[in-house]
């Protein structure tokens, strides 16, 4: 993949004007609001007798509108006391998959709380069990232009919802710390990882792995990668439908959660990636508000990033903000 966007000099200083409604603030929290009066209950059951070393439970939480919502908990077998969550959200088209493919941040010594993606889950990976039980009107194959002539039925506006929700869960869940919660997620759940950063109060890191739904007028313009190519396929089949389309999306976009945002940050950015180009990356990076934020730059890769080094990056980064914490409540 040749370079196609701007420079990193340029990157490192790209602060674009990203439209922003002015109920954007209220809107969200009506729609939160809304979600948590409709209530439901979090249930947890055991689900692997195949490991040793960390106990496996199946969950379902009450996402958007009470709706259930099925995650992965997975705890090391071994453990004293409540233990820090890492909230990790999924890349477009997949689901929670299988809890073998999620052991990381329980061997790592956290609860590890994997969020099934609703109505996603076919596309790659071992699959998702999480139905999105809503119509909408007439939309691209795939997730980004369902619901898209109305900020109200946006697909995103549930998955978003579900995500702060996920949150909430995990606090209420005896094994874990409250105030010891991160979130993380690559691509889709890099933008999702963000707008729950932004919806959420009080959490120890948000850690965006090249992520998706960031900059929408940019990257719809720019690449001609799928899944920004859904929204151009809308709009090349419904003529004059851009105002309304960008405005739905206005309400959704991560620069505007980025803004928001109050916990220390780690992004990371393929230099050559075409899915989501860097200056989105960087437009919502450029405009975090949270403290400690840091961006990792891959020069070479494309949408795959760093993969596993990047992974090892984030352990590291969220290891040093808990031991920072852990010395300021000492010395206090």
């Amino acid at each position: 993949m040749p370079r196609f966007d701007l420079p990193l000099a340029e990157l490192e200083a790209y602060r674009p004007t990203v439209s922003e409604p002015r109920d954007f603030d209220d809107f969200w929290a009506a729609t939160l609001a809304g979600s948590r009066q409709a209530g439901g209950e979090v249930t947890v059951s055991a689900a692997s007798e195949l490991f040793s070393t960390v106990h496996v439970h199946d969950v379902t939480f009450p996402g958007f509108g009470g709706e259930p919502v099925k995650a992965w908990l997975i705890l090391p077998a071994h453990r004293e006391g409540p233990l820090p969550a890492v909230v990790e959200f999924i890349g477009y088209g997949g689901g929670r998959g299988l809890p073998a493919e999620r052991l990381s941040w329980a061997a790592a010594g956290y609860a590890s709380f994997v969020m099934d993606t609703r109505g996603q889950g076919s596309v790659w990976g071992s699959g998702g069990e999480t139905p999105d039980p809503h119509g909408s009107g007439p939309a691209v194959p795939g997730f980004l232009t369902r619901g898209i002539d109305s900020p109200e039925t946006y697909y995103y506006r549930r998955v978003f919802t579900d995500a702060v929700r996920a949150i909430d869960a995990v606090r209420g869940l005896p094994e874990i710390d409250a105030q010891r919660v991160a979130v993380c997620g690559g691509s889709q759940g890099g933008g999702i990882a963000l707008a729950a950063a932004a919806l959420s109060d009080d959490l120890v890191a948000v850690m965006p792995d090249v992520p998706f739904l960031c900059h929408f007028e940019r990257a719809i313009g720019l690449t001609g990668s799928d899944p920004y190519q859904e929204v151009v396929r809308y709009l090349a089949v419904h003529r004059g439908a851009e105002d309304q389309v960008f405005e739905t999306l206005s309400y959704f976009d991560g620069v505007s959660f980025a803004r928001r945002a109050t916990a220390p940050a780690l992004f990371s950015v393929g230099l050559l990636d075409p899915v989501c180009p860097p200056s989105t990356v960087y437009a919502a990076f450029n405009a975090y508000t949270g403290p400690d934020k840091a961006i990792t730059v891959y020069p070479f890769n494309e949408h795959e990033g760093g993969l596993g080094h990047q992974w090892q990056v984030q352990a590291a980064f969220l290891a040093r903000l808990l031991e920072r914490d852990a010395a300021a409540e000492v010395s206090a």
